[in-house]
């Protein structure tokens, strides 16, 4: 039994204030419905005794108070899910919008989800591969990780999000892989570029996208993430698939997120954020893993972009604290031609020693891992001393390292937005790279895997 009330008494922005109320809860989905039966949607924020305080998706301009009805519907925001979902572009609210039909759906899901039980999650151990060689070969992703992509503005991380999604694939694994991409708060343009790249390359065929632009409602906003990873949920944990969910622009999600907060006065926290920020993006990424005894997995890579290219600010600090790592894009290796600009050094994959090795992706993976990112670690403070003493002040082996540093932006990081490398064709290059350095610096390698790929010593 639907319940309905003439008794609106405030609106303000996208917020209403209903009153007399009884058995509302919150989170339920309002309909307002005017005097010439046009209908627009809402959900409870707030309920404080027989009051409700109702956010609108749509503007609230041209409702009239004193003749529109709040109708609650008793239940929360579902998604209609079905695996037809795979191949097709909805709107942030999961209302398709390419053109097509209507989905069939096989069951609705709460967009909220249900809680993952700790004692069931599997720990993540294999390896995806990317086919972007600073990811895979240095920090590597692994099924079930959430590693977010902190950029800046300007800096390529749209290309990056079309080219992961575009390449990624699990190893030696014959489950089904599919892509669920949320656009949040972009441009129409962004958009657009994304859709075109997914037709253009197939890669449409395996993804749901769910596309929210920059025009639309803040509060839709705030919905569209928790759309994507109920889409994700149904598709790895009922259809046992491999999913991998690209979320971008997380930063835009946090601005909806404090533009409600202020709406409903709330104290504000951090830079105006509100003090919940934290505990609302785990709601996000703790959505990622794996559960034992299912054969689907949901990896996530949120992408964010750092405003005034702040690492400390709340956004990406925050995100740092949940998940397990981040790749760091540099607006200096962009500048000069390196793409994907990934900054390996300040990178990190927290989980990358699960998914690397023997049966996984090379018994050198991890060696090789750990001389690449000493040497280049190396030659970068070699190339900085050069700038400001002189080559002069360089030992020989300093001047083999600098060349190393420079050779490795070139060949090993600077790959291009088009070019899929598979784990092998990485580690050699990497093996081809370390040629450059005289045989006893690669102390980090064992000599068998340095007899094996380089040859032995005369």
């Amino acid at each position: 039994m639907l319940k309905e009330y003439k008794s609106i008494k405030e609106i303000v922005g996208p917020l209403m204030l209903v009153d007399g109320v009884e058995g509302v809860k919150y989170d339920e989905l309002v309909e307002i419905v005017s005097k010439d039966d046009e209908i627009r949607s809402g959900k409870v924020l707030e309920v404080n005794g027989d009051k409700a305080l109702v956010q609108l998706f749509e503007p609230s301009q041209g409702i009239q108070m004193s003749t529109s009805r709040a109708r609650f519907l008793g239940k929360s925001i579902e998604l209609p899910v079905a695996e037809e979902m795979l191949g097709r572009v909805f709107d942030g609210m999961g209302r398709p919008k390419d053109g097509g039909p209507e989905i069939i759906p096989e069951k609705r899901m709460d967009i909220n989800g249900q809680p993952m039980n700790p004692a069931a999650r599997d720990y993540p151990d294999e390896f995806i591969q990317t086919g972007v060689s600073a990811i895979d070969g240095l920090n590597t992703l692994v099924r079930g990780q959430k590693l977010p992509v902190f950029s800046a503005s300007g800096l390529p991380h749209a290309d990056l999000a079309a080219q992961i999604a575009r390449q990624a694939q699990v190893l030696n694994a014959d489950d089904k892989f599919a892509v669920v991409f949320a656009a949040i708060g972009i441009t129409f343009e962004e958009a657009e570029f994304f859709i075109q790249d997914f037709r253009k390359t197939g890669a449409i065929e395996r993804a749901v996208l769910f596309m929210n632009l920059a025009n639309d409602p803040a509060i839709e906003r705030i919905a569209t993430p928790r759309m994507a990873l109920t889409a994700a949920e149904y598709l790895a944990f009922e259809k046992d698939m491999h999913v991998l969910v690209i979320m971008t622009d997380i930063t835009n999600y946090a601005e909806a997120l404090r533009e409600v907060s202020a709406a409903r006065k709330e104290v504000p926290g951090r830079r105006g954020y509100p003090g919940y920020l934290y505990t609302d993006l785990a709601t996000i990424y703790e959505r990622a893993g794996r559960i034992r005894g299912k054969k689907g997995s949901i990896t996530q890579i949120p992408i964010l972009t750092m405003p005034e290219e702040d690492k400390t600010h709340p956004i990406p600090d925050l995100t740092g604290y949940i998940t397990e790592g981040q790749i760091i894009l540099s607006r200096e290796l962009y500048k000069r031609g390196v793409m994907p600009p990934i900054d390996v050094l300040p990178s990190l994959s927290r989980l990358k020693d699960k998914g690397i090795g023997k049966g996984k992706t090379r018994e050198d993976h991890a060696d090789t891992m750990n001389q690449l990112f000493s040497a280049y670690a190396r030659g970068k403070e070699a190339k900085e001393l050069s700038a400001i003493l002189g080559d002069a002040a360089l030992t020989e082996a300093d001047k083999k390292f600098a060349v190393f540093a420079e050779e490795f932006e070139k060949r090993y990081v600077s790959q291009g937005f088009e070019t899929n490398r598979t784990i092998e064709e990485t580690l050699n290059i990497g093996w081809d790279l370390l040629k450059l350095l005289p045989r006893n610096e690669l102390k980090r390698i064992k000599d068998e895997y340095i007899d094996k790929y380089l040859g032995k010593e005369e």
